[in-house]
């Protein structure tokens, strides 16, 4: 296989038009996963997998509300032998809903695992694998042996999986990926995928065909570019490697911020055909997670495009690279006072009407201020199919604002890649989250925010994007509000601190609900610092890269923390934990003091 995404891969059938993936089916128990079935909607027990009441009582909190497909943390053949236990006190009340043991570093917690559920979940990161963050080289004879041991260590699962028809899936985290592969690859979305392919190249080798693949990252714009780039490296492998796909955004957070990434990671995605299982991981009891993710599972578009864009005379070239993140280069302009375009930051615009309604607040609004009323902005709206519009545009000497004009067929994505397709890359672009304007004051807002959400920041990740407009959200605050955290996930304007925080399951080591809160309230005056909570350190280290500082459960009731990856305090109390984090923030330099609270 290629090893540069400079080469013509392929990881959708139209860009500009929905079609799904065609995947082979995958059976998880009475699941079906891929081909023709709908997307399957999971989740993952936050109990500790040795209390048998306790996950019985999760997952059938979790089936109530939909969920499909549970998964439980096997982190030693002790946990492991339990789930024979929880497989049959569930069956004893009547619920047979397919049950995954998610595996790290323990082969042997694998092989007591497949045992007794549907599915097996193994991390190419660390199965078989250590990682110690060593930095070393591998000559091509070293790398072979390697994998002639990783294959020795993989054969036995593959094979009990193979006999019992037990599923598998393949996933890959962006955080913990081993040193061999960052040796080789670094740590990119290239070595993500070649991580997965490894192992799947020995299931094929052993005749087993019943897995599937995932490629999960804590930064939306990594995760999509990893996916994007699995999917096209499978087509270009042939028609047999059509595996399905599960979606996931690790470490998404919770509240807003962790729904407004999980949509644009996964919604994304789906919104381009690629997707036949999904879950949402909340730092938030797991039953949380669910709504959310039916509703990204039916949320996007299927308007057929073929027609309009077939009318051009063919479908224009991509404006963008899918598989390496890379801005569009427009050129400055100043609108109103503020500069858009070349190197400055995304900018946020509302309406006027939104903005009279705010007018009288506007001091007390924050960091959620307008900077644009877009009726004074000039932008050119038009439609990205009317060449003749577009050619007018091209012709003039200087840049201006261009936007897609409301109303018409197209789906919002399809829409603007199209104009960023057509239009000089010179123009900047006004972005929109929907082409009709809200005025449903009962909209429900969850709604609002995961297609915002999956839209915007789906432009976002494709480098496409100056200025950004809510219009499907009615509400002149909360519209604003969105703009700003979809901005801040899609990492395209950092105003706030930002928090990687992990979903609790049960290998976390302290309660993380509580925890994030607690950082939540000791740092979040901390513009631009990023700050991961991990509860426990299966992706911690690797997570942190691209965090400032990191609190990882290093043992029960006792925290690690980090600068970068690199642990630099050990077995501090947790009791003692937030007040250390605070001093370590301070002796990097990091620290700023609250403002005071605006009284009266």
């Amino acid at each position: 296989m290629p090893e540069s995404s400079s080469l013509p891969l392929s990881y959708c059938a139209d860009p500009y038009q929905y079609q799904r993936r065609k995947s082979r089916v995958v059976s998880v128990g009475g699941i079906d996963i891929g081909g023709a079935n709908p997307i399957r909607v999971q989740s993952m027990l936050t109990s500790d997998t040795l209390d048998t009441d306790a996950c019985v009582e999760e997952t059938l909190g979790l089936v109530d509300v939909g969920c499909e497909i549970v998964r439980v943390t096997a982190q030693t053949r002790r946990h492991a032998a339990n789930l024979e236990h929880i497989k049959a006190a569930l069956l004893e009340r009547g619920v047979d809903v397919p049950l995954v043991a998610d595996i790290h570093f323990k082969p042997d917690a694998a092989m007591e695992a497949a045992k007794w559920v549907e599915k097996v979940r193994v991390n190419p990161g660390n199965f078989v694998d250590s990682k110690k963050f060593a930095v070393r080289e591998y000559s091509d004879e070293e790398y072979g042996a390697e994998l002639g041991r990783i294959r020795e260590g993989f054969t036995p699962l593959v094979e009990l999986c193979r006999e019992r028809g037990v599923a598998m899936r393949i996933g890959t985290n962006h955080g913990s990926l081993s040193d061999r592969i960052m040796n080789r690859y670094g740590d990119t979305p290239l070595g993500m995928v070649e991580s997965a392919l490894e192992f799947a190249r020995i299931a094929r080798d052993l005749g087993y065909h019943n897995f599937l693949f995932s490629m999960k990252a804590s930064n939306p714009k990594v995760m999509v570019e990893a996916y994007r780039l699995l999917v096209a490296r499978l087509a270009e492998a042939g028609d047999d490697w059509n595996y399905p796909i599960h979606l996931g955004v690790t470490e998404a957070g919770d509240g807003e911020d962790g729904r407004i990434k999980s949509a644009i990671g996964i919604g994304s995605l789906l919104g381009d055909g690629v997707g036949d299982t999904i879950r949402v991981s909340l730092t938030e009891d797991s039953v949380h997670e669910i709504p959310v993710a039916f509703a990204l599972a039916r949320i996007f578009d299927r308007r057929n495009l073929a027609g309009a864009v077939g009318s051009l005379g063919g479908t224009p070239a991509l404006s963008y690279d899918p598989f390496v993140y890379e801005r569009r280069a427009s050129e400055e302009i100043q609108v109103g006072g503020i500069k858009l375009g070349g190197e400055n930051t995304v900018a946020v615009f509302t309406s006027r009407s939104k903005y009279e309604k705010l007018a009288h607040k506007i001091d007390s609004l924050g960091d959620f201020k307008p900077e644009v009323v877009v009726e004074d902005s000039g932008v050119i709206e038009l439609d990205p199919r009317d060449t003749e519009a577009l050619e007018e545009v091209n012709r003039r000497s200087s840049p201006v604002l261009v936007t897609v004009a409301d109303g018409g067929e197209l789906p919002v994505v399809a829409a603007f890649r199209l104009l960023a397709a057509r239009l000089d890359a010179r123009h900047p672009i006004l972005l929109k989250d929907s082409l009709e304007i809200s005025d449903d004051p009962g909209k429900a807002f969850l709604g609002s925010l995961l297609e915002a959400s999956m839209n915007l920041g789906s432009l976002i990740c494709d480098g496409i994007g100056d200025a950004i407009l809510i219009q499907g959200e009615q509400a002149p605050g909360q519209s604003l509000r969105l703009a700003y955290n979809i901005l801040q996930a899609s990492g395209a304007r950092i105003f706030k601190t930002d928090y990687v925080a992990c979903p609790s399951c049960g290998r976390t080591l302290f309660n993380l609900q509580e925890t994030t809160a607690k950082i939540r309230e000791a740092t979040g005056h901390l513009k631009g610092v990023r700050i991961a909570v991990m509860g426990c350190i299966v992706n911690g280290p690797g997570e942190m890269a691209d965090a400032d500082f990191g609190y990882v459960g290093g043992a029960p009731g006792k925290i690690n923390l980090y600068v970068g990856k690199e642990a630099v305090k050990f077995n501090i109390p947790q009791v003692e934990a937030v007040d250390r984090l605070v001093d370590l923030i301070r002796e990097r330099g990091k620290w700023i003091d609250a403002p005071e609270p605006v009284v009266g």
